[in-house]
């Protein structure tokens, strides 16, 4: 189970590209947040805090227009049920998500059928459901159909307050948004990317401001190039062959021209960039390079939401997308979320409280002897405590049988496999090779540090190491760490790739479900009984 078991190379250290960098992964202290790891010192701004204004006013525009029904109509139940439908409904039509411009109107159409259809459910469900409710609740009336127009009526009134709601949340935030705009990156061509940072920059209303382009360095000056060439000048002459050109030659130039904008291209200058200017959006343009998604990787490993912006002009047919179509300054664009960070359901950490507590009762006998020999054998220090990286980069002290003494800490924390590992006695090699030393970290998974199932976790200096080799390697740490895993039941531990094991973590994430840990818990346990590990 462990990934520590062997060495990946002769000196007992794994070996180091260093012309592989994508920045390290920050190891957040004990006790910090959630989600503080590999960020600018505090988690980004949710998008689920942007939907609470219109969810509230959702929510007492739905209540408001329910009391002020005649007293016959009002009801509890009708109440409850016209709540449920509109927020199912309107979370169903994605009128909660973030948008970088909201506009009521162009909300107003979905939200006003959904209002219609949730008083309509209501009404036909809410005479039926009282008499069910009645018995638990003695002062719940009889609830009295409404006729067609006092329901007309009170959908309207609904309406009209959702919409009031609705405008003044977006008002408020598009003012705050025009007093200080939300700055951005934009990655993609160099060409490309400086001409929507100076569309948007034009635009100041729209929300956003960028203060930097990501690229390559020769992007800028191909760009420059052909834009010279198009109007028919050499670089740095205008039409004359002087410099700064006259009228009617070159590009027009406008009184109002944008400011130069610094091109990031390294790792180091990303990460100046994102702190010194607090960015927590980056654009990146449709059509990029494939060079281009390691630097999206790690603005998304340092807290910055990424949105897909499409340059093209009108001509090119925009696909067709469910989603209400989102603009920014004329440009379409929509939110890179899919796979940015899986929501597993509650019954995963069910699964691992049931588990890990039914295993312990049952295997306390076994872990009772095996403590007892290996206090008679080795000593005093049955349980190896070693500080490992979880979830969102917390740490944690995971527990193991001690089944080898390093020299000193320092070689706890940074040797890939503890010297002299042949020198074990053969009680420790059993434990080793049958996996009982990883038993006690299912009072790991138990108190919540781990999982049953997920990426293996590892110590700080190693995942510092491996994230710089590795562009994926800090997407793991996006789900809580396991004793098992994908990459462990396909035979991906002690000296093997961690580059596989990256893909194999990675894909367990974006793919997760309850179906497939239960999956792989059965396989290890195939594993453990052909003694082949996990």
């Amino acid at each position: 189970m462990s990934a520590e078991r062997t060495v990946t190379s002769a000196s007992g250290h794994p070996r180091q590209d260093e012309r592989h960098r994508t920045g390290p992964l920050v190891v957040a202290p004990r006790g910090a947040p959630a989600g503080s790891a590999g960020r600018r010192g505090g988690p980004p701004v949710h998008r689920g805090h942007r939907a609470l204004a219109p969810l509230t006013a959702d929510v007492f525009a739905a209540v408001t227009a329910a009391l002020l029904l005649p007293d016959p109509y009002r009801s509890p139940a009708l109440l409850a049920l016209l709540l449920a439908g509109v927020l199912a409904l309107n979370t169903q039509g994605r009128l909660y998500e973030d948008t970088l411009a909201p506009s009521l109107l162009d909300e107003l159409p979905a939200l006003a059928w959904r209002i219609a259809l949730a008083w309509c459910a209501a009404a036909v469900l809410a005479p039926a459901l009282t008499p069910a409710l009645a018995p638990g609740l003695p002062l719940m009336t009889p609830f009295t159909p409404m006729p067609p127009a006092t329901l007309l009526t009170a959908a309207a009134l609904h309406g009209v307050l959702g919409a009031g709601g609705r405008a003044l949340a977006h008002w408020h935030r598009r003012a705050a948004a025009a007093r200080r705009p939300r700055p951005v990156l934009v990655l993609g061509h160099g060409g490309q990317a400086r001409s929507v940072a100076a569309a948007l920059l034009r635009r100041p209303r729209c929300g956003v401001r960028p203060v930097g382009v990501v690229g390559d360095s020769g992007d800028d000056e191909a760009a420059e190039n052909a834009e010279n060439a198009e109007y028919g000048f050499e670089r740095g002459a205008g039409p004359g062959g002087g410099p700064g050109g006259g009228p009617g030659g070159g590009p027009e130039q406008h009184g109002d021209a944008a400011p130069e904008l610094p091109l990031l291209s390294s790792e180091d200058e990303l990460h100046r960039a994102v702190i010194q200017n607090d960015v927590r959006a980056v654009l990146l343009l449709s059509g990029r390079a494939p060079a281009d998604d390691a630097r999206a990787a790690a603005l998304r490993s340092l807290g910055c939401e990424l949105w897909e912006v499409d340059p093209r002009g009108p001509a090119v047919p925009a696909p067709r997308d469910r989603a209400r179509p989102l603009f920014v300054a004329g440009f379409r664009c929509r939110p890179l979320v899919a796979a940015d960070r899986p929501r597993p359901s509650a019954g995963k950490r069910a699964l691992d409280v049931a588990v890990s507590g039914t295993l312990l009762l049952l295997t306390g006998p076994l872990l009772l002897a095996c403590a007892l020999v290996l206090r008679a054998t080795e000593g005093p220090g049955v349980v190896f405590r070693q500080e490992r990286v979880g979830k969102d980069g917390r740490l944690f002290t995971l527990l193991k049988f001690r089944t080898h003494r390093p020299a000193d800490p320092q070689e706890s924390a940074t040797r890939w496999s503890v010297a002299d590992e042949h020198r074990m006695s053969p009680f420790c090699r059993f434990l080793r090779g049958t996996s009982l030393d990883e038993l006690p970290q299912l009072w790991n998974v138990l108190r919540g540090d781990m999982s049953l199932v997920g990426p293996r976790p590892e110590r700080p200096f190693f995942v510092d190491r491996f994230s710089l080799r590795h562009p994926q390697y800090a997407y793991r740490h996006r789900m809580p760490t396991g004793i098992t895993g994908l990459a462990q039941i396909h035979g991906l531990r002690g000296d093997t790739s961690i580059e596989d094991r990256c893909r194999y973590d990675n894909a367990y994430i974006d793919s997760w479900s309850l179906w497939q840990d239960l999956c792989i818990l059965l396989r290890t346990v195939g594993c453990l009984l052909r003694r082949t590990g996990s």
